[in-house]
C-alpha cells in the first residue's frame, strides 16, 4: 500500500565523515563518507546520514524500507523515480508511519572489513527523530575537524559525525528552530535537548510493527502502545531490551521495569518510604459483602419521576436506580444529556429546549470556522493540518464492526469527523489526541444527533481532559491513587506484582485513558459508562473496577506464577471476555468494604471522597469516638426494589421476586 507522504530536506551537508576502525590496519581508522541532512516530514523531523555511495538525490527519496535491525534504510523504488520540481509525484510507503527512534547498531557480518549489507547498504547508516533525540556533544573549537556526537533518548550513542567541509555550526542552528537546546551545567561541550513542548499526537497504528518500533514508541508516548495490541509489545518487549550484541546478557527485568517508570516522569508507584505518605499495612477490611444488581431503569420509571414542567423530581433516587441497574436504551438519548452535565438536573423542558437551540448555533459557529478555511489557508496552519490527518486516521478505524459505523461513506463517520474536527476549535490547544474518537463513538451512537452528540462529548472530555494533556498529570494521578487502593485491598498481590517488576501497574493505562473502551464489548460499555457517570457510591468508582477486575485475575497470575510478560500478555487478553455485571457488584462490594472501615487510611479516604473526620491516619482503634457516620453507599439500597444478578455472576430466585415491588424515591 503506497501513503502520499510530502518530506523537505531543510538542511544537507556532504562531506560529514565517520571514523570507524574496521579497516585492516587497526592504528588507523578508515573514513566513511557520507551526507547529512534534516528531514521534515508531516510533524516530524528526522537526521538521516548514510554513505556516499547510498545517497539518493535529495528530491529523488522515494520510500523508506526497513531490515532485521534497529536501523532504518533508505531505498528507492526504481519504477516510482520521478523528476525534480514541485509538480514531481510524491509516492512514497506507509513504512514511514513506522519511523520513530532508531537505536544505530552495528549489524553482524562473518567478514570484519565488510561495510555494506548483503543488499549493498552500509551497515553505518542510521535514522532517527528528534524527539527521541537526548544531547548533542561537540568538540572544542580548535581542535581539528568540528565533530558531533548524537544521544538518543534510550543512551544509545551515535558513531561521531566529522564534518571535514565546513563546521557544524549550521546544524546546530536548523536543529534549534525543532527542538530547544541547552548547554550542559556539567560540561560545555554537552547541549542537552529540553523536554518537547507539546505532546507527540503522531499516534499509529501498531498492528504490524516491527519490535523497536514498539518499544521505542513506548517510550516516546505510552499512548502509543496501549492504543495498540499490548500483546505485541508482550511479543517484542524483552527482545528489545537485550543488547544488539549477542555476547551481552538479557538485562534484568527490574530495568525493564525501570524503563517504564521512566515513561512517564514524576510517577511514584511505591510510595510506601516516601514522606508525607502513610504506611498501609495489615488493615482488616472485613469480608466482601454481597452485592446484587437490579433490572435497567425504565421509561416508565424515568416519566414517574418527573413533574408537569420535566423536572427531576428526586435526583439522588434516580442515580441511585441509574447505578444500580443501568438504563434501557430508549432512555439514553434523554438520560446521557442529564448524566454528562449538558442538561441541568433542576431545568424544565422548556429551559432544555432553549439551552439547546443556544448551544445549536454555537456549534455551527465552531463548525463554520473550520469548514470555511481555504486549501491556501491551511497549507500555512500547520496545526490545523495535524489535526485533520489524525482525525481521518483514527475515524476511519473506529468501532468499524459496529453497524453505526460500518461501511464506507457511511454517515456515522461523517459525524464523527465534523465533531472532533469542530472540538478543535473549542479546545485548540488540545486538539485532538488518539483514543478520543474511542471516547465520542458511543456518545454518538447514542445520540444520533450531531449537536447533541458534540457538547455531551464536550462535558466527557472536561472529565477526561488530564488524560490527554501534555504532562500526562491525569494519569500520573490515576495511576498512583490506583496502586493505593490496591495494596490496601490485597497487599500480597501488591508485593508479588512489584516482585515480578509490574508494580507501576502499566497494564491498567488503557483502562484508565479511555475508561475502559476496549476492554467490554460496545452494548457493555454504553452500561458501564453511564452507571460511572452518576459518581456514586463514591468519586473514582473507575479505580475499584480497576481493582476488581485485578482481584478476579490474582489467583491465576499468582497461582501460575506469572512473570514480568506473562502478566502483560493476559491482562492484554481480557480485552472483550470481562463480565460487566460481575465486575460492577465487585467493584461495589469493594467500596462498602472500604466504607465500612473503621481504620481506613486518611490517603485512601480522600481518593475515594470519603467523609470520616473520626478516624485518624494513625489510629490504632477501630471505634469511631465521635459516632460519626461514614458516607456509606446504605442510601443505594433503601427503596430499591433489586431482582439482582449477584456478584458470583447468578441470578438469586427468591430476590427475584422483588421484581413486582413498586419503586418510590426514598
Amino acid at each position: 500500500i503506497s501513503l502520499l507522504i510530502l518530506l523537505q530536506v531543510v538542511y544537507e551537508q556532504e562531506g560529514v565523515f565517520i571514523h570507524s576502525s574496521c579497516g585492516k590496519n587497526d592504528d588507523q581508522d578508515s573514513l566513511i563518507a557520507g551526507i547529512l541532512r534534516v528531514i521534515e516530514k508531516e510533524n516530524e523531523v528526522v537526521v538521516d546520514w548514510r554513505p556516499l555511495d547510498e545517497t539518493l538525490d535529495t528530491f529523488n527519496i522515494l520510500c523508506a524500507g526497513k531490515d532485521s535491525s534497529s536501523v532504518v534504510e533508505w531505498t528507492q523504488t526504481p519504477k516510482e523515480k520521478c523528476s525534480r520540481g514541485a509538480d514531481r509525484p510524491s509516492s512514497y510507503e506507509a513504512e514511514w508511519d513506522m519511523v520513530t527512534t532508531v537505536s544505530f547498531k552495528k549489524k553482524p557480518h562473518s567478514n570484519g572489513d565488510a561495510t555494506t549489507h548483503a543488499n549493498g547498504e552500509s551497515k553505518w547508516s542510521f535514522l532517527f527523530s528528534l524527539t527521541d533525540l537526548k544531547s548533542i556533544k561537540q568538540n572544542k573549537e580548535g581542535m581539528g575537524w568540528s565533530y558531533l556526537v548524537f544521544c538518543l533518548k534510550d543512551d544509545v550513542k551515535l558513531p561521531a559525525l566529522h564534518f571535514h567541509h565546513g563546521d557544524s555550526k549550521a546544524l546546530i542552528k536548523c536543529l534549534e528552530k525543532h527542538v530547544a537546546l541547552n548547554e550542559s551545567p556539567h560540561d560545555e561541550r554537552v547541549l542537552l535537548v529540553k523536554t518537547q513542548k507539546s505532546l507527540s499526537q503522531s499516534f499509529e497504528n501498531l498492528f504490524d510493527e516491527p519490535s523497536y518500533g514498539l518499544l521505542q514508541k513506548w517510550k516516546k508516548d505510552p499512548y502509543i502502545v496501549t492504543m495498540g495490541k499490548f500483546s505485541k509489545v508482550t511479543n517484542y518487549i524483552v527482545g528489545t531490551l537485550r543488547s544488539s550484541d549477542a555476547s551481552h546478557q538479557r538485562r534484568p527485568p527490574s530495568e525493564m521495569a525501570d524503563f517504564f517508570n521512566d515513561t512517564i516522569p514524576g510517577l511514584k508507584i511505591n510510595q510506601q518510604e516516601e514522606p508525607g505518605f502513610e504506611v498501609i499495612t495489615r488493615i482488616d477490611l472485613g469480608k466482601q459483602p454481597e452485592v446484587s444488581r437490579r433490572e435497567p431503569v425504565s421509561a416508565e420509571e424515568w416519566a414517574k419521576n418527573m413533574d408537569s414542567e420535566g423536572r427531576i423530581i428526586d435526583v439522588d433516587y434516580i442515580k441511585r436506580l441509574i447505578f444500580k441497574g443501568g438504563l434501557c436504551h430508549t432512555l439514553r438519548k434523554e438520560a446521557w444529556k442529564f448524566l454528562l452535565g449538558y442538561f441541568p438536573w433542576n431545568s424544565s423542558k422548556e429551559e432544555r429546549a432553549n439551552l439547546q437551540k443556544r448551544k445549536t448555533d454555537e456549534y455551527f459557529r465552531m463548525k463554520l470556522q473550520w469548514k470555511s478555511v481555504s486549501e491556501e489557508q491551511e497549507k500555512r496552519n500547520s496545526r490545523l493540518r495535524d489535526y485533520r490527518s489524525l482525525i481521518e486516521k483514527d475515524v476511519n478505524r473506529t468501532d468499524r464492526t459496529n453497524k453505526f459505523y460500518e461501511g464506507e461513506d457511511n454517515p456515522g463517520l461523517i459525524l464523527l469527523h465534523d465533531i472532533l474536527m469542530t472540538y478543535c476549535m473549542y479546545d485548540f490547544d488540545l486538539g485532538y489526541v488518539q483514543g478520543m474518537s474511542d471516547l465520542l463513538s458511543p456518545v454518538l451512537y447514542v445520540m444520533e444527533n450531531e449537536v447533541d452528540a458534540f457538547w455531551c462529548f464536550v462535558s466527557y472530555m472536561d472529565q477526561m481532559h488530564q488524560n490527554f494533556e501534555e504532562q500526562m498529570q491525569g494519569m500520573k494521578t490515576q495511576l498512583i491513587q490506583l496502586s493505593h487502593l490496591l495494596r490496601l485491598l490485597d497487599s500480597g498481590f501488591c508485593s508479588y506484582l512489584e516482585s515480578q517488576d509490574s508494580g507501576y501497574l502499566y497494564f491498567c493505562f488503557r483502562w484508565l485513558l479511555i475508561r475502559f473502551k476496549r476492554e467490554f464489548s460496545f452494548q457493555d460499555i454504553l452500561r458501564l459508562w453511564e452507571v460511572m457517570w452518576t459518581e456514586l457510591p463514591c468519586q473514582n468508582f473507575h479505580l475499584l473496577l480497576c481493582c476488581a477486575i485485578l482481584e478476579s485475575e490474582k489467583q491465576q497470575i499468582m497461582d501460575k506464577h506469572y512473570g514480568f510478560n506473562e502478566i502483560l500478555k493476559h491482562i492484554n487478553e481480557l480485552s472483550m471476555k470481562i463480565d460487566v455485571e460481575y465486575i460492577l457488584c465487585k467493584a461495589e462490594a469493594i467500596s462498602m468494604q472500604m466504607m465500612n472501615c473503621k481504620e481506613l487510611p486518611q490517603t485512601v479516604s480522600e481518593i475515594l471522597g470519603i467523609e470520616n473526620s473520626s478516624v485518624t491516619p494513625d489510629s490504632d482503634t477501630g471505634e469511631d469516638e465521635s459516632g460519626a457516620e461514614l458516607s456509606c453507599p446504605t442510601s443505594l439500597y433503601q427503596s430499591i426494589s433489586t431482582p439482582v444478578i449477584a456478584a458470583n455472576g447468578t441470578r438469586d430466585g427468591a430476590q427475584q421476586m422483588a421484581e413486582t415491588q413498586s419503586l418510590t424515591p426514598a
